[in-house]
């Protein structure tokens, strides 16, 4: 009989199209994975699901056929427990939802005094990095993921499988020191002033900096960064230090504990979209709905920035 956590291991196999890259996504060794997979050829008979060689591996058609069916099985298996559970109306178990870390801050407060009301629910929020939560999901490491997206395109473009619930639009605005001349309320806000001033932003490639250009890009550009740090709490910790100013996700100052001005930018479309993301076949269950319903509350009550100063 094939056993469905090495289904699994193929099915990531497929997506991914090597040991070391389905390793990494799932946590194991590379060995290990090479292991379960050539336990798996024994349980399918010994037919060769795997082409190796000395320096790479990819399916054979018999594996690419086996691969596709176990996709089609672990998303059955899915629906059965889904309809198993949504037979209680309560509300148990275990919920894991990984979030980018600006959501997962400001989220987390009204997500705790929500789901606190369901006593035999166990919730777990982690914070991942830009782009692992979809496949987080779509692996099954994860129940839920809160994700952001700067282009538009990502539900459009992501499995079938999976279904997205938009939870809000996050403006970029601009953070200055609460002693800054453009911190005042009734001072019009002129990038083509600012393009001087010392700016500080996320490293290269990260999605907040390169909005952060795009803005710049419609004065012309700003002089070169001086200097760059891994995260956005750190960045607005030494804008209200005087240190510099920046352009951030209106959500990232949700937490309220930085002595700022924010101020919007006449002008600028520059957002991101917010969306809370879930297998398809696990939105019955009791536990996963009760979840979304209070991240869904979460996302419409946080007040994302304070009023402007």
């Amino acid at each position: 009989m094939l056993e469905l956590r090495r289904l699994r291991l193929l099915a990531e196999f497929g997506r991914r199209g090597s040991i070391a890259a389905t390793a990494a996504a799932l946590g194991y060794t590379p060995s290990a994975v090479s292991q379960q997979l050539a336990a798996l050829e024994r349980e399918a008979g010994g037919v060769p699901l795997l082409d190796r060689t000395a320096r790479s591996a990819e399916l054979t058609d018999a594996g690419r056929r086996l691969a596709d069916r176990a996709e089609e099985i672990l998303s059955l298996v899915e629906t059965a427990e889904a309809e198993l559970s949504a037979h209680s109306d309560t509300p148990m178990g275990r919920v894991v939802v990984t979030a980018f870390p600006t959501a997962a801050v400001a989220f987390a407060p009204a997500l705790a005094q929500s789901l606190g009301e369901h006593p035999d629910l166990t919730f777990v929020l982690r914070q991942t990095r830009p782009g692992d939560g979809i496949r987080q999901v779509q692996n099954g490491e994860v129940d839920i993921a809160l994700i952001d997206d700067w282009t538009g395109k990502v539900p459009e473009q992501s499995p079938a499988a999976l279904e997205f619930f938009h939870l809000r639009r996050d403006p970029l605005v601009l953070v200055v020191p609460a002693t800054h001349p453009m911190s005042e309320p009734g001072r019009r806000v002129d990038l083509q002033q600012l393009r001087d001033e010392p700016w500080m932003a996320a490293p290269p490639g990260e999605p907040s900096r390169q909005a952060l250009e795009r803005l710049m890009d419609t004065v012309g550009g700003a002089r070169p960064v001086p200097w760059e740090f891994e995260g956005l709490h750190t960045i607005l910790s030494l804008v209200a230090r005087g240190i510099g100013i920046t352009a951030v996700p209106a959500l990232a100052l949700a937490a309220g504990d930085q002595d700022v001005a924010v101020r919007r930018i006449p002008e600028c479309t520059l957002a991101r979209e917010v969306y809370a993301v879930t297998r398809a076949a696990s939105v019955r269950r009791p536990s996963v709905a009760v979840t979304l319903r209070a991240i869904y509350a979460a996302a419409r009550d946080v007040q994302p920035a304070p009023p402007e100063r």
